[in-house]
């Protein structure tokens, strides 16, 4: 099913605890996996049950909606009643409410889980439809392939005019900041086993989310938003460095990231603008705002220092995952301040769709519980084997054209490396 609106099936759902799932790895189709993980711990789904597809400025809220009916119809069997059990669906949404590329919600037929030393399978399927849940199978690993990027539609001399535009803008209106990016291309060879591309993400930067859905991969260091049983959770990324090639210098480097102007300035605006979409839905400890730390910390990845924030609150008004990242995209950290002016210089000077980079991607359950990241370092592999990888810095007034391309260079790291 495709269409969102309109009469929808009901589901049925049951979930059991299994023996320890060693990896969810190698139970991906290798053609079209789903997956979202972090330190080897997530979920993963087999086969597709039901596929929602959304488009327009309404699309995640949309979204929310719709699975909010699919869920309290559903008959939900769950004997293991953590985050992440029972009746769920994956999700990737486009940055752009015009952009060509669809939103999707998949219920996969089977899912894998593992957490806190606890694995389960899920089993989904439409109910009075006879069905043959597909169960869960380790699959050896396709042949190597080895794939070098190449500039996309943006290369340096674009992308340098693209920044000098920008920081002219900052200076002389309203815009305080704005997010652009810019792509490489390439092409997976026939028969190419998608899965070795995340084990390379998965190894190599194992504190990201890992995630894969409906041709979308990639590997995010940063949490949109997270619900666990009423407990609303953020992190907050803006601002990044090169790490050093020694200690020295790379403390130094962290040093200096901290005591940046621009960055700090940077980071700020990324987080003034989740406080402000959190704050209708969640409260802190005092009752009032949700809470962040007074100051960012030092985030190191293994090729970049990055600024961040952690954010916490209790949910208010019942809002589910999907709700408050319809209410948090796009944020700073992905678009630019103010909001609407960032996006205009982003529609008139990036000469691309973004597609679903710097959208969110994630999971939602039936209880509203779910996780979702903001979809970076992330390539788009469409049916033909087209691969386009994105990846932007944020542009401020003393931002300089060739330092902000040699951060997006730094950026496309883990999914050029993952592919070649």
């Amino acid at each position: 099913m495709t269409d969102p609106v309109g009469e929808l099936p009901v589901l049925t759902s049951l979930t059991r605890v299994v023996d320890p799932v060693t990896s969810l790895l190698p139970l991906l189709d290798p053609v079209s996996p789903l997956l979202f993980m972090r330190r080897g711990e997530g979920v993963a789904g087999l086969g597709e049950t039901l596929r929602l597809t959304f488009r327009g400025p309404d699309r995640i809220a949309q979204a929310a909606e719709t699975w909010r009916r699919i869920a309290q119809a559903a008959t939900v069997v769950d004997q293991v009643g953590i985050s992440g059990t029972g009746l769920l669906a994956f999700g990737a949404f486009t940055f752009s409410a015009e952009s060509e590329f669809e939103s999707v919600l998949i219920v996969p037929q089977t899912i894998v889980g593992r957490r806190d030393g606890v694995s389960w399978v899920t089993q989904i399927s439409i109910a009075g439809t006879p069905s043959a849940p597909r169960e869960p199978e380790a699959i050896p690993l396709g042949a190597e392939f080895r794939i070098s990027l190449q500039p996309g539609t943006v290369d340096r001399e674009r992308y340098r005019k693209m920044v000098t535009d920008a920081v002219a803008r900052i200076r002389t209106g309203p815009l305080r900041k704005v997010v652009l990016a810019r792509d490489l291309v390439g092409h997976v060879p026939a028969g190419g086993d998608i899965r070795r591309v995340l084990v390379d993400l998965a190894l190599g930067y194992p504190d990201t989310w890992t995630f894969a859905v409906d041709g979308h991969i990639g590997s995010s260091p940063e949490t949109l938003v997270r619900v666990n049983h009423g407990q609303v959770s953020a992190r907050v990324l803006a601002g990044s460095i090169a790490r050093g090639a020694d200690a020295e210098s790379d403390h130094a480097a962290a040093v200096a990231l901290a005591t940046s102007t621009k960055d700090v300035d940077e980071h700020r605006y990324a987080v003034q603008s989740v406080l402000a979409a959190l704050g209708p839905h969640a409260r802190g400890a005092d009752g009032r705002g949700v809470a962040a730390s007074e100051y960012p910390f030092a985030l190191k990845l293994p090729n970049l220092w990055h600024l961040a924030t952690n954010i916490e609150g209790t949910l208010s008004d019942g809002s589910s995952a999907l709700d408050l990242a319809a209410a948090l995209h796009p944020t700073a950290a992905v678009a630019g301040t103010p909001t609407a002016a960032a996006l205009e210089t982003i529609r008139e000077l990036e000469p691309l769709d973004r597609g679903r980079y710097g959208g969110p991607v994630g999971w939602v359950d039936a209880n509203g519980d779910g996780k979702w990241a903001v979809s970076l370092r992330s390539a788009e592999v469409d049916a033909e084997g087209g691969i386009r990888a994105f990846a932007g810095a944020g542009i401020l007034a003393p931002s300089d054209p060739d330092v902000e391309f040699d951060e997006t260079a730094l950026k496309f790291r883990p999914v050029a490396e993952a592919f070649g």
